[in-house]
């Protein structure tokens, strides 16, 4: 597998970044060069991630959301080899310059992490260590106003992690009829005003399109006054960008498809951000670490075909008061882990 994959060849594949990959070999980058460069994102529950997955030497871990490469980094400097995903070029570009003295051990790949197989696959990858997906919106989406992810921000309402994607937020706004934009307010950010604010984007789009992020925020504020602390338009920016993203659905593939890659022994990550996410980790990987199935109708329990991790906590492990001191946006983050049992 070695020989097809990009590492230690001095460059990457067609699906990686455009950056160099530099030919050091495995040095960690010069202290403090990460957190300098204008891309930097400070990952969330680094410490807990490094104790599930346990990278070493010898062992292979992907990362599907690579964004700021802060686990990658982490990773890296345990030994392990990594091979990481994103859909976002602009991420791809900035790990590929921050982590390049680690060109014998890494390789960055574009992608959203729900096409993993095929993307590996095509790198010669056949099985693996450890698996890493962060679904949260990064720092970096939320701060840039051009990305249109932020309602404090003015900008394009455009809300796509991979910026050649099809649809934009804009395109959802202005041309998806009442029913459905109330539904994906519902099934999505679980909105209790989502009647009342798609009334109010039908009415205005009426007189011309709703093309920035202050536009929409403003239009939500004037129908549904803020009564917390919590932003009016916080649910409807949050639906909107699972739309736009197919972020549910990309979830659910991901997790279909992880347990024929990992090894027997090796462990998978997952970290969410808000209820929904967790929800179908959570129910996933319950219903396939459970041995055994049963139902009122059955005389006996039986065999869970699909048993096949064992958990790694019952519970989410969440950010520590010192994390959360450093990193408030940590506040929101659940972890999750399992095992690959035998086959």
């Amino acid at each position: 597998m070695d020989d097809m994959m990009p590492w230690g060849r001095g460059t990457l594949t067609t699906r990686a970044t455009e950056g160099e990959a530099g030919s050091s070999g495995g040095a960690a980058p010069e202290p403090g060069g990460a957190r300098d460069l204008p891309f930097y994102h400070l990952p969330v529950l680094m410490a807990e991630v490094l104790e599930m997955l346990q990278p070493a030497p010898g062992k292979l871990i992907f990362d599907g959301t690579l964004g700021g490469g802060g686990h990658t980094e982490a990773l890296l400097q345990k030994g392990a080899r990594v091979v990481a995903m994103d859909q976002d070029d602009e991420a791809l570009r900035h790990a590929g310059e921050r982590l390049k003295g680690y060109a014998d051990r890494f390789c960055a790949l574009k992608g959203n992490f729900r096409d993993f197989p095929t993307v590996l696959g095509e790198a010669g990858v056949t099985g693996l260590d450890g698996m890493l997906i962060d679904i949260g919106v990064s720092s970096r989406h939320l701060d840039a106003a051009e990305r249109g992810f932020s309602f404090n921000k003015d900008g394009p309402l455009d809300m796509r992690m991979d910026t050649s994607g099809p649809m934009t937020a804009a395109d959802i706004v202005n041309t998806y009829d009442q029913g459905a934009l109330e539904q994906i307010l519902w099934k999505y950010g679980e909105e209790p005003q989502a009647r009342k604010i798609v009334k109010a984007i039908l009415a205005e789009r009426v007189k011309a399109p709703i093309k920035t992020t202050l536009q929409l925020a403003e239009l939500i504020s004037k129908v549904c006054p803020k009564f917390s602390k919590r932003h009016p338009a916080t649910l409807t920016f949050q639906a909107l960008r699972i739309e736009t993203n197919q972020e549910l659905a990309a979830l659910e593939d991901f997790l279909a498809a992880a347990p024929k890659w990992l090894k027997p022994g090796g462990r998978l990550a997952v970290i969410s951000f808000h209820s929904l996410e967790d929800r179908v980790v959570k129910h996933t990987f319950q219903h396939q670490s459970q041995v055994w199935l049963d139902r009122p109708e059955w005389p006996a329990p039986r065999p869970n075909p699909d048993c096949v991790y064992r958990l790694l906590s019952r519970k989410p492990l969440e950010a520590t008061e010192n994390e959360l001191s450093l990193n408030p946006r940590a506040r929101s983050a659940r972890l999750r882990g399992v095992e690959r049992l035998p086959q």
